[in-house]
């Protein structure tokens, strides 16, 4: 199908729609990542991160759409385990995990959120036992260079996540481009207000630190063959900010302390 058909087809106008909704859902677990690493840095050099962690994002998506063959066939079982299952009444023979491409990738990325949340979680609730140059706000500071290799390496999992969900929606290699261009264009512009208001208020940056650890546990269950729904996961994300935003905005409407009574 050419362009003019695409365009004049309200199917397709469907599915771009509905892809681009779905890429800027999934990309709220890259942008919090982004977000929570560039508040590392000099604050000079934290739009800077921003900026190049999201064109590596929107660089790696339109180069994996390009290989679409090759990115389907990470779904292909490289290898298997035997696993013995729980024996039933009459005993189960022992059956395979079958582990692709795809699922060592998620479970590498999962293990790495989990670890990165846990240091940075560290850090927040014991800033005097960890190592490493603090700036006046009590935050560790990385180097430039460093929070990029992470967020290429997150920018990775997020990525072959992202096309392979793309993939089950519409085999229009043009329409996926155009949806990923549209929600990495919303996350470009997210991202220094979305990190301004993480670095604000520390219960948020918590907060988020709790969802990526959630993340990188859904997605090391992905990888052994468990799905969870990802509406479940973000209806949660969603229902544990609409209390925060409820603990903040009752937070700032509480009378400042009378002084006059000491």
């Amino acid at each position: 199908m050419d362009i003019a058909a695409l365009v004049s087809d309200p199917a397709a106008w469907a599915a771009l729609i509905t892809l681009v909704v779905m890429e800027v859902v999934l990309g709220i677990d890259n942008l919090v990542f982004i977000s929570i690493l560039s508040n590392k840095l000099p604050e000079a050099q934290r739009g800077h991160a921003r900026r190049i962690g999201i064109s590596l994002a929107l660089i790696m998506r339109l180069a994996l759409l390009g290989t679409l063959g090759w990115i389907v066939g990470l779904t292909q079982p490289v290898f298997t385990v035997p696993w013995q299952g729980p024996m039933g009444e009459h005993g189960e023979p022992i059956f395979e995990l079958a582990f692709s491409w795809r699922d060592l990738i998620l479970i590498a990325g999962g293990m790495f959120l989990v670890w990165k949340a846990t240091i940075e979680i560290h850090e927040k609730v014991d800033p005097g036992q960890t190592a490493g140059v603090m700036d006046t706000k009590g935050v560790v500071q990385i180097s430039l260079s460093a929070a990029v290799v992470q967020i290429i390496f997150l920018d990775i999992v997020f990525s072959i996540d992202s096309i392979l969900t793309a993939v089950g929606m519409t085999e229009h290699v043009a329409i996926m481009m155009v949806a990923v261009v549209i929600a990495v264009a919303a996350m470009l512009v997210a991202a220094g207000p979305l990190s301004t208001f993480i670095n604000n208020n520390p219960t948020v940056v918590m907060l988020a630190l709790g969802f990526l650890l959630m993340i990188g546990a859904v997605l090391i269950a992905d990888g052994f063959g468990v799905h969870v729904p990802k509406g479940y996961i973000y209806a949660a994300m969603a229902f544990s900010g609409g209390v925060e935003a409820l603990n903040t905005l009752s937070r700032r409407a509480k009378p400042a302390p009378d002084k006059t009574l000491h």
